[in-house]
């Protein structure tokens, strides 16, 4: 019975096998991502690009007949690029066992690689390997600038996933002190920080998680002497605020300086976001002021003291945050203006509601 292309596997042969191989002439095709290439690779061995499967292979090797040796960091990645090849028609694909660290365990020729341009490779590896972001996008997010108005409930995921993605400098703001009250769901923050500033608290993990991000704290209130000073030269502010004074006062000074104001909030076990940008090049949306003319009566918004929060839903809130600022710096997507996603934490839903600008508004004069 004859075997269906797609079920045929790539063979197996040892490194030095395939080494003996590339030395007659049999080509090597290391499948890595490239993050994994910097440590250095086979000797002679040729990079496939994986985004781009059936033209890069064609350029590599155009003779479907011919034998290709794929080679991967440990094997199996090479068996699955091995499988795809088969599908397209190569007919002699082979897959290194053991992959590269077993090839320089055994003494196999390398070439090391040393890449030093200031991206590092291998902790954004994820990010390069995405055609939507890259390596432009991600020097982008190195260039970038994001402001966090409060290291709480909020701005704990904003801030960690900012430093993760490699946001190239990060300013938090926040006169506040860490209590054991926070700690269930202020997760910069740990049980011996307690009583610490919770800008140093938010220093200190965010510094262990990413020492190439510039971070710059300021233990203070946001008030309408400092703010337009602290919001300057920012491309995105994150509110992680918890009063209306706070809020009006960071809207004002957005609009003002033209940021874009990615605003969450809490309350029990539902949480909003929405991106507040007036001046928007295209289809500018409307400021805080448009949805919330006046704060409401005091009764009717108790703050998270007062009211309780569940301790994983500012998680949930900040980390949308985070996702609306990243897409702002990468311009990808369509980022949350003109419209407010909620979230009811209880019954697993999320609603998006459009809104309006309001012509009267301060924010269109």
């Amino acid at each position: 019975m004859t075997q269906r292309v797609a079920d045929r596997e790539p063979a197996d042969v040892s490194p030095r096998e395939a080494a003996h191989l590339v030395r007659a002439g049999t080509r090597l095709i290391d499948v890595r991502l490239p993050a994994e290439r910097l440590g250095g690779g086979p000797a002679d061995a040729l990079p496939l690009d994986r985004g781009r499967l059936a033209q890069s292979i064609g350029e590599l090797a155009p003779d479907r007949n011919q034998t290709l040796l794929l080679i991967c960091n440990r094997g199996v990645s090479s068996r699955g690029v091995g499988r795809q090849l088969i599908g397209l028609g190569y007919r002699d694909v082979r897959s290194v066992a053991g992959g590269f660290e077993r090839w320089r365990s055994e003494g196999l020729p390398v070439t090391d690689v040393e890449v030093d341009d200031g991206l590092d490779r291998e902790r954004y590896a994820r990010h390069l390997a995405m055609p939507d972001i890259g390596e432009a996008g991600q020097r982008r997010l190195l260039e970038s600038r994001v402001l966090l108005v409060g290291a709480g409930g909020l701005g704990s995921p904003a801030a960690l996933y900012l430093a993760a993605a490699g946001v190239g400098h990060l300013t938090l703001v926040d006169d506040d002190d860490v209590a054991r009250s926070n700690l269930h769901r202020q997760i910069l923050h740990t049980d011996d920080a307690c009583g610490r500033p919770k800008v140093d608290s938010a220093r200190t993990r965010l510094e262990a998680l990413n020492p190439s991000v510039d971070l710059e704290t300021y233990r203070v209130r946001l008030d309408a002497d400092n703010v337009d000073t602290l919001l300057a030269g920012h491309d995105v502010l994150i509110d992680g605020s918890d009063n209306f004074a706070t809020r009006y006062l960071i809207n004002d000074a957005c609009v003002r300086l033209r940021i874009p104001d990615v605003h969450g909030s809490v309350f029990r076990h539902e949480g909003q976001v929405t991106v507040l940008w007036p001046a928007r090049a295209v289809d500018p949306g409307p400021c805080y002021r448009c949805l919330y003319p006046e704060p409401p009566p005091p009764e009717l918004a108790p703050s998270c003291a007062e009211a309780g929060v569940l301790g994983v839903l500012p998680g949930v809130i900040g980390l949308l945050q985070a996702t609306e600022a990243l897409k702002l710096m990468l311009g990808l997507g369509e980022p949350l203006v003109g419209r407010l996603l909620h979230y009811d934490a209880l019954r697993s839903t999320f609603h998006t509601y459009r809104i309006e600008p309001d012509p009267s508004c301060i924010c269109r004069r």
